[in-house]
């Protein structure tokens, strides 16, 4: 049983506590800390009331290095669960040097003054990890995370190589508000109001923000539009697989979110450059993402489900020939409520955050260094995704996608 330290009290946060806590043989003890303690509460007497499993809570401003490293100190984790805001990635990678403690995060940093996330800042810090003999784990959430693992099981008992790749995310679920986004708001619409980047041909062509459209029939679902746009794995992937002659990420959107997210960029609330407001600098998303429905409030009127996968075409392992396949995970929002109180779109990052832990506290993933989760073996994650609540299916399809 290891000690395990984690940041942040979101929707991602509670479903991945609560996971480790349905593992006590693997996470004995769990420690949760965040700026705000009472969400730290509220999410330990869930554990508890749950799992009879208890959880110690802490308040941290994850930004302040010496507070986080006496934290940790104070803690004594064999790992640090990063599920704060992409800002903060840095600084607590920082307290985990000066503490002496492995790392893990979902996503990859961003600065605050610029909607524009990228890896090398992260891994610009592989060979401190290295000499300090520690392992930093990257991007171990649903995307990023499970479509880095669900793309290198393909190559690994499918395809001798990836030609192109697809990642398709769908969230069919309903939550009844006119405007509402269900994971952290001022993340998902930096995200969609960044302009668009795939990879073709050995580099990233950027296009216009939601500029490609495309629908999609998703299974347990139905026909969904889904927009082109930039995502993290997308890097890590091009550089581990750098025979790819093209990668593309969409995500689906309905109208209602498109048109309320129009109106508010076309009045300036989605700015992420401060305003004077009253004699304050305030920034406008971040006022917006306060006053906007919790995302881990979502779960009990969310109805529906998530629809995620990889369909990737390259010349098949057995030498038949070029192939495609479809990799993918259905999740009921209803049935991750049930379990864990949160809706599935937290569920589907939440859970693969605490399968990633367990494989570094089980030693089946090692490394000294920064590591990225292309770069593991995928079997046993893919062995747990399908015993704690992701279960995944593969099947071939005809041809490459005709989009």
């Amino acid at each position: 049983m290891s000690t395990v330290l984690v940041i942040g009290a979101g929707g991602v946060s509670s479903v991945c506590v609560h996971k480790m806590a349905m593992n006590a043989d693997i996470f004995g003890d769990i420690h949760l800390a965040s700026r705000t303690k009472s969400k730290c509460d509220n999410i330990a007497a869930s554990v508890k009331e749950r799992t009879g499993q208890d959880v110690a809570t802490y308040e941290i401003d994850a930004e302040e290095v010496p507070a986080m490293v006496n934290l940790i100190r104070k803690v004594g984790p064999s790992l640090v669960v990063n599920l704060a805001l992409p800002y903060q990635d840095l600084p607590i990678m920082d307290a985990c040097l000066e503490a002496g403690v492995s790392y893990l995060d979902t996503a990859n940093y961003e600065p605050k003054d610029e909607a524009r996330f990228e890896y090398h800042w992260q891994w610009a810090y592989h060979d401190r990890f290295k000499d300090a003999g520690l392992m930093a784990l990257l991007g171990s959430g649903f995307d990023p995370g499970v479509t880095s693992v669900f793309t290198m099981w393909l190559k690994k008992h499918k395809l001798k190589s990836i030609r192109q790749l697809d990642i398709l995310d769908c969230n069919g679920g309903d939550h009844g508000q006119a405007f509402a986004t269900n994971f952290n708001p001022e993340i998902n619409i930096r995200e969609v109001t960044a302009p668009a980047r795939h990879w073709e041909n050995g580099e990233f062509v950027e296009t216009p923000a939601m500029g490609k459209k495309v629908e999609f029939d998703f299974e347990a679902v139905g026909p969904k539009n889904m927009y082109m746009m930039y995502h993290e794995e997308l890097e890590s992937l091009a550089k581990f697989n750098p025979e790819m002659e093209r990668a593309r990420f969409w995500m689906t959107f309905g109208d209602e979110y498109i048109k309320h997210l129009t109106v508010l960029q076309n009045v300036g609330m989605t700015r992420i450059d401060p305003v004077k407001y009253q004699g304050k600098e305030i920034i406008p998303l971040q006022f917006l993402a306060a006053v906007l429905p919790k995302p881990e409030s979502l779960g009990e009127t969310t109805k529906g489900n998530t629809n995620i996968g990889v369909i990737a075409t390259g010349e098949a392992l057995d030498g038949s020939g070029e192939k495609t396949f479809y990799i993918n995970n259905i999740c009921s929002h209803e049935a991750a409520y049930e379990e864990t109180g949160n809706q599935a779109v937290s569920y589907t990052t939440g859970v693969p955050a605490m399968i990633g832990s367990a494989m570094m506290l089980t030693s089946k993933w090692t490394g000294e260094g920064v590591f990225n989760m292309e770069e593991m073996d995928p079997d046993p994650f893919m062995d747990m995704l399908n015993a704690h609540g992701l279960p995944w299916q593969v099947k071939e399809l005809d041809g490459p996608v005709g989009f």
